[in-house]
């Protein structure tokens, strides 16, 4: 039986990277997610990969995008003013279907905001860039989940691939919790498409500009959709803590969700029937499951620690059948358990 171990977040994605045969990471620093390149500055060349500080963010992701290109399983780290910078460089990987893992923490907004966690790059994971595309989008909460999520992370992105987005926070990076490490991956699968050099082979060509609309551009774009289509069929996660019999139901992911799970003890110890689902997969959003669960409870309350932006496919998901409220935390700070009680307790 394994041991556990005490890791800090942003250390335990590292290590997993390294279980995961991750071969190339390329990043810039910013806070709180610095200590994910700065652990792997060390232990990535001990292993035989490449580190790569890069001159900027731009930088980083399109040096991703060449290490994807050639075949390696690759990846960047940053938080959340970094992702923005990002942003076009991930929507050519879309195009080019190439697989990486990206990790988020993010940290308060808009702008450079601050250093604390934040869950307000919802919106930015799951429906970011130009183009109709998709990523993969997993919200771990907890350093464990971290740790899990960023093996999983890179397994799913090669079998689709896809970007590959692990959206942590602040608090989470810098939270130091008992683990076990995964089991180190065996080989990272074969990758017909990589460009390593013709070798007496045809010509093998990655590209995101396609000029003739009808006969490239729009194919491409059905064959992307049909991609998706079998991650959301195959590849929603979800969670759910005393749901069975609710009257109310709390709809929390990440860190929030451990916070609204203590609401939904203490409530039960009020007498009041509530309960928690928690969206592990942010995309493919688990929204089938949502919409039955919404069939047999009284109301729905979005915790966040956002302004609000996933309780907008929690109200896409549940399809009018009950009512959602909201309540959100910002700028750094934690929904309060209390705050949390108060409101569902009001809905008596």
């Amino acid at each position: 039986m394994k041991k556990k171990i005490l890791m800090r977040g942003n250390e335990a994605v590292g290590e997993a990277a390294l279980l995961a045969g991750c071969k190339a990471y390329f990043g810039y620093p910013i806070t709180p997610q610095n200590e994910i390149p700065e652990y792997l500055s060390t232990r990535l060349p001990e292993r035989g990969g490449v580190f790569l500080q890069a001159e900027s963010e731009i930088g980083a992701i399109n040096m991703v995008m060449g290490a994807a290109a050639a075949g390696v399983r690759t990846m960047t780290t940053t938080s959340s003013p970094g992702m923005t910078l990002k942003q076009e460089s991930i929507s050519y990987l879309a195009g080019n279907e190439l697989p990486c893992v990206i990790v988020n923490m993010v940290r308060g907004g808009p702008g450079l905001g601050n250093i604390s966690g934040a869950q307000s790059d919802y919106f930015q994971a799951t429906r970011s860039g130009h183009g109709d595309f998709r990523s993969i989008v997993l919200a771990p909460e907890n350093v464990q989940e971290l740790a899990d999520h960023t093996i999983k992370a890179f397994e799913l992105s090669d079998k689709y691939r896809m970007i590959a987005i692990v959206l942590g926070d602040g608090y989470l990076a810098q939270m130091s919790e008992p683990l076990v490490l995964p089991d180190p991956v065996k080989s990272a699968p074969e990758r017909s498409y990589a460009l390593t050099g013709a070798k007496g082979r045809e010509q093998r060509i990655i590209a995101s500009l396609r000029l003739i609309p009808e006969t490239s551009l729009d194919a491409h774009n059905h064959d992307l959709q049909k991609k998706y289509a079998e991650v959301k069929k195959n590849e929603v996660l979800f969670d759910t803590y005393k749901t069975d019999d609710a009257d109310y139901v709390l709809v929390a992911y990440g860190l929030s969700a451990r916070i609204a799970k203590q609401a939904v003890r203490n409530l039960r110890n009020s007498g009041i029937k509530a309960g928690l689902f928690r969206p592990i997969t942010l995309w493919p959003f688990p929204s089938d499951q949502l919409e039955a669960l919404s069939k047999k409870t009284k109301k729905m309350l979005a915790v966040e620690m956002s302004m609000g932006q996933m309780v907008e496919d929690v109200k896409l998901s549940v399809k009018g059948n009950v009512e959602v409220d909201f309540y959100g935390r910002t700028g750094g700070m934690l929904p309060e358990i209390d705050k949390i009680v108060e409101r569902v307790k009001s809905y008596e």
